[in-house]
């Protein structure tokens, strides 16, 4: 199976990454710094030479993008459109783009988060940005042709991320790297579509 994972340097990419790669599986990574191939997900032009160099793929996976963190009595669209563009509308383009790339039977991964249902404080737009890929995915997954598929996974506080987010979650529990990895796997190599793949805890 060739997989293509945007986000495969971060965090959870790495995981990922590693847990398909030892299943014999080819990962090919992307991102906007690192990566095999570099790609800005902010512009569809960037995604589809990407998906030109890459070709014909059997899953795409996206663990890449982020959203603004801060007040809501201060929080103004300039700082919630970077999230938008990346997140959200990055994730939603590499589906519209990435369909004609995908091959028949294959699955789109998209990466939400537990600030969909559980926003922390000062996270209101991470919690609009998770909401609204969620959203995407269960409206698409009734449209898709050719057997493909599309799921998200939904992510709580990862073990390995809590250092640097931790502050922004207090009393959440912490979710293990090889429990999210296969949340991953199952949207991939199971036949589920149209799921949010909880992992909280």
């Amino acid at each position: 199976m060739k997989i293509l994972l945007i986000g495969g340097e971060g965090t959870i990419g790495k995981g990922v990454a590693t847990a398909f790669r030892s299943r014999e599986q080819e990962v090919i990574t992307a991102g906007r710094n690192s990566g095999q191939i570099q790609v800005d997900i902010t512009q569809p032009t960037s995604i589809e030479q990407m998906f030109q160099q890459v070709g014909p793929v059997d899953a795409i996976i996206c663990t890449a993008g982020t959203g603004y963190y801060g007040p809501f009595h201060t929080m103004t669209t300039d700082l919630m459109l970077p999230g938008i563009q990346g997140k959200l509308l990055g994730q939603i383009n590499l589906v519209l783009i990435g369909k004609s790339y995908l091959n028949k039977g294959g699955s789109f991964t998209l990466t939400s988060g537990i600030a969909a249902e559980h926003p922390a404080r000062n996270g209101t737009c991470v919690a609009m940005i998770n909401g609204a890929v969620n959203s995407f995915v269960l409206g698409a997954a009734q449209e898709m042709v050719d057997e493909k598929r599309i799921n998200v996974v939904s992510p709580g506080l990862v073990a390995a991320s809590a250092e640097r987010y931790g502050a922004f979650f207090p009393g959440y529990n912490l979710v293990p790297m090889d429990k999210l990895v296969n949340a991953y796997i199952l949207s991939v190599e199971g036949a589920v579509n149209g799921k949010i793949l909880k992992v909280y805890n």
